[in-house]
């Protein structure tokens, strides 16, 4: 685990855009249940992809998009690590990756960006990819 002040600013900057931080198993249950809609998932995280492409990538997608998810939620890597476990099961198939971003329709998974789609990619492709996501499920 990361020191609090460390993160703070990190957590601060999806919070700012509109994510909701979830902090325990039972909120993301909550959040990813069922008929709750269209949900975006940010897995959060203090290395220099997160701050440098992913962060950004949501903020602009968001901020230039006609189509949005209903709700915004993140979890933090290396925080609150029951939260974040019970987001990565319901990300299977895919493996564990920080950072990464779930697009969830009525509580299935149908949109997934992993971290090397993240830290291999150009910022604009990124955000091509959230807008894409957002007009065919939103």
């Amino acid at each position: 685990m990361y020191p609090e002040y460390m993160v703070a600013p990190i957590r601060q900057d999806l919070t700012e855009a509109g994510f909701e931080q979830l902090m325990s198993p039972e909120e993301v249950e909550a959040a990813l249940k069922p008929a709750s809609g269209t949900v975006l998932v940010a897995v959060n995280s203090v290395c220099g992809c997160a701050a440098a492409k992913a962060r950004p990538a949501l903020k602009m997608a968001l901020s230039s998009s006609d189509k949005k998810p209903a709700k915004l939620v993140t979890v933090f890597a290396g925080m609150e690590t029951e939260a974040v476990a019970k987001v990565r099961e319901h990300m299977l198939p895919y493996p564990p990756s920080s950072p990464s971003i779930a697009l969830f329709k009525d509580g299935e998974l149908v949109h997934m960006i992993e971290r090397y789609h993240i830290e291999g990619n150009d910022l604009m492709r990124i955000v091509d990819n959230l807008q894409g996501a957002f007009a065919e499920y939103c």
